[in-house]
């Protein structure tokens, strides 16, 4: 239900992708807003991370029958946080503005200032959203946020489609205000009514447990290495800003649909997993095999949809975003999906992986882990850039992420293992999409050898069921 949710947010974010594509085509308007959106996935993911930290914490405070007491002192932490984040967004909306455009175009900027007043307010709802959620998953209930996430989506990119004509690109602000308010609406809903069904006194709503001040440290350290590692695709924003009118937004769409294949899959499992590996406990083997049991069905779903862009990346830009993304630039943003697939491999163990530090608290490491990266990525962003342009931001992504994927991994006691086994997995994935994409490729047109090698591909993995992908969903079943 958690990857069906997260599938069709991602779907209504990718129409979302089409609008702006063909009403802007690729504009210094287009790369001003997707300069702003790096900050609004920047609190979001920031709010998925809080999500995650909490749940260990959730789960065990509703056996001791205090879960409505952890809420509102969670509620209180987040609200500390968002009022000050709020008024700087609002105060300093210029300056945030001429520093993500680089600084080299007053329309970038302008649109970027437009958006940002609405992109920042929702985001801040969505941290409000992901402690309502968590609650619900201590009480084992995940259908009501993934209803709540899904009916939000929808309702933000309706309001998009009634007013983007009239109004512009800022109309994209207003439905994602939109749909951060409905997601924090309905999981509050759901809160409220199991609230009432059991009777629980109002009294139990008063914040409880450890000092704000703890929680605030929970939250920081929760939120450095998610912040960080999308920060890195922020840091890559002024450096393609530099190449020209475009850039930007080439390299932004690659990267919205790298990182949705990655959150549609081991996002999604991260999630709902956390809740019982905190009730039965974690040891240094079962956290290596859970990070490559989930990372198998990820990559699984990945090597399908790199081999599709790799075979027909210019064709499948062109007709979703318009004639704007036709020729050349279809076929730059389909290669740098293709070349983003290292990075998604590692992503999925790090998105994997990272729960896991929550369930066997193993904290203190997690901001050094995110101040490493990002020092890492400046350089490597820096290096890449000048060697091979947009591609060479991309392959940067994967370098410093896999500083980050070490060192969790080092931190759970199972870099050996868990290493071995993810690159067994993604040697074996990659071996199938050449077998199953390579040959369409030699003998049909981009297209036609796209849906052919994509269907070959299906029958290999259902008819040669690797051993790895077998044992990995026998044990989803199990730990659920």
């Amino acid at each position: 239900m958690t990857a069906g949710s997260t599938l069709l947010v991602a779907a209504f974010a990718a129409i979302v992708g089409v609008l702006i594509a063909r009403d802007f085509g690729r504009t210094d308007e287009t790369d001003g807003f997707f300069a702003a959106y790096g900050v609004f996935f920047v609190i979001v993911l920031a709010a998925q991370a809080i999500r995650i930290a909490v749940l260990p914490t959730l789960a065990r405070s509703r056996h001791e029958r205090r879960l409505a007491g952890e809420i509102a002192g969670f509620a209180l932490a987040i609200a500390v946080v968002a009022v000050p984040l709020l008024v700087v967004a609002e105060l300093a909306t210029d300056s945030i503005a001429g520093v993500l455009t680089g600084g080299e175009s007053d329309v970038a900027q302008a649109t970027a200032v437009d958006v940002l007043r609405w992109m920042v307010p929702a985001a801040v709802a969505h941290l409000f959203a992901g402690i309502a959620a968590s609650g619900l998953a201590a009480l084992d209930d995940y259908a009501t946020a993934a209803v709540g996430y899904a009916l939000a989506s929808a309702a933000g990119l309706a309001l998009m489609v009634l007013r983007i004509d009239a109004d512009g690109i800022v109309a994209v602000g207003w439905g994602m205000m939109l749909n951060g308010s409905i997601s924090l609406l309905v999981p509050l809903a759901g809160l409220a009514w199991k609230a009432r069904t059991t009777q629980m006194p109002r009294g139990a709503v008063r914040p409880t447990g450890p000092p704000l001040r703890s929680r605030l440290g929970v939250f920081a350290t929760a939120a450095s290495l998610p912040i960080a590692l999308q920060l890195l695709y922020v840091i890559c924003l002024p450096f393609a800003g530099r190449l020209g009118s475009g850039s930007v937004t080439s390299f932004g769409y690659a990267y919205l649909a790298a990182a949705s294949l990655v959150s549609v899959t081991a996002v999604s499992l991260g999630l709902v997993t956390s809740v019982p590996l905190a009730r039965s406990g974690l040891s240094p083997d079962l956290a290596g095999r859970h990070v490559v049991s989930s990372s198998w069905i990820a990559y699984g779903f990945i090597g399908a949809a790199v081999g599709v862009f790799a075979l027909a990346g210019a064709d499948v830009v062109e007709a979703f975003l318009g004639g704007a993304y036709g020729g050349d630039v279809g076929e730059e943003v389909g290669r740098l999906v293709v070349v983003l697939a290292p990075w998604m491999a590692i992503s999925v163990g790090v998105n994997v992986a990272f729960p896991l530090a929550f369930v066997v608290e193993r904290l203190r490491a997690l901001p050094l882990i995110a101040l490493a990266a990002l020092v890492v990525h400046v350089l490597a962003a820096w290096v890449g850039v000048e060697l091979a342009g947009l591609d060479g931001l991309a392959l940067a992504l994967a370098v410093s992420t896999s500083v980050v994927l070490v060192a969790l991994l080092t931190e759970l006691g199972a870099l050996a293992g868990a290493t071995r086994g993810l690159a067994v997995a993604a040697a074996v994935v990659a071996c199938l999409s050449l077998l199953g994409f390579l040959p369409p490729a030699l003998v049909l047109g981009s297209t036609a050898a796209a849906l052919v090698g994509l269907g070959v591909y299906a029958v290999l993995v259902a008819v040669l069921r690797p051993r790895g992908l077998r044992a990995s969903w026998a044990y989803l079943r199990a730990l659920r």
